[in-house]
């Protein structure tokens, strides 16, 4: 169940949040450093390169996308995730329930369109808008699926 107005409003946050990461990639060089390490206790995110970190980013969780169960599961939904970085997720869920968006307020969504990660980076998309977050990063996981992450802050590193 969503409102009639929700499929507009997810498609202008998925061109919002491309609009940011593209910002983020030519001010930042996102998806260009060899190496990101991501610690979910403190919440930041640096990208490096050669041992030098050269980015710095506080993150939350939005979801995790699943090959296996082919559905996204929100952050706030992962009892394995620290509380601190779920805040905005849990944000999202509050503006699913107010607004009736099932699939803002539901802990999993169904991959209905054989795109696994087209769903995750929409409903990402709409994280980032309830957030007015940065942008965000999608890191793979091992069985096919990806981690989803946005940026709160991202500078370079001192």
């Amino acid at each position: 169940m969503q409102p009639d107005w929700y499929g507009g409003w997810r498609d202008e946050a998925f061109e919002q949040l491309t609009a940011k990461n593209a910002h983020l990639e030519k001010e930042f060089r996102l998806g260009h450093w060899p190496r990101y390490d991501c610690d979910l206790t403190t919440g930041v995110m640096q990208f490096s390169d050669q041992g030098v970190v050269k980015v710095v980013s506080e993150i939350q969780i939005a979801g995790s996308t699943s090959a296996n169960a082919g559905n996204w599961m929100w952050g706030w939904a992962n009892s394995n995730l620290p509380g601190d970085v779920l805040v905005d997720a849990k944000r999202v869920r509050s503006f699913g329930e107010e607004n009736a968006i099932d699939d803002l307020r539901n802990r999993y969504v169904k991959d209905m369109s054989s795109d696994l990660e087209a769903l995750g980076w929409g409903l990402t998309g709409a994280m980032v808008r309830i957030c007015n977050a940065l942008g965000a990063y999608r890191s793979p996981r091992g069985e096919g699926g990806g981690l989803y992450l946005i940026f709160k802050n991202v500078t370079w590193a001192s």
